[in-house]
């Protein structure tokens, strides 16, 4: 019974572990990343408010903040709190913070 406990513990510790990283660990190519920041910068957005939600990587965003298109890139964007946010579409979870 000990051993089929520790076991389990191990299995779940594994798949938070990894939960955790897949949501954290979305890489943006360098390249990419100079494509969105020249578009933003061609294109500005007015800052918005986002009450309750923490400019962090991972943050989900709500429905009502409209997501902005950056031609041939897969992410959009957003300005909250005179800040870009970069944001997957898909999941409206923020995955960078441009400064």
């Amino acid at each position: 019974m000990k051993m089929h406990l520790t076991s389990a513990a191990a299995g779940l510790l594994l798949l938070a572990g990894i939960g955790a990283a897949a949501a954290q660990d979305v890489v943006i190519a360098p390249e990419q990343e100079t494509v969105i920041k020249e578009y933003v910068h061609k294109q500005p957005l007015a800052s918005v408010k986002v009450p309750g939600v923490e400019l962090n990587i991972g943050s989900t965003l709500p429905d009502t903040v409209e997501l902005h298109e950056v031609p041939n890139v897969k992410y959009r964007y957003v300005v909250v709190d005179n800040r870009t946010v970069i944001v997957d579409p898909g999941t409206r979870k923020i995955i960078k913070v441009l400064d």
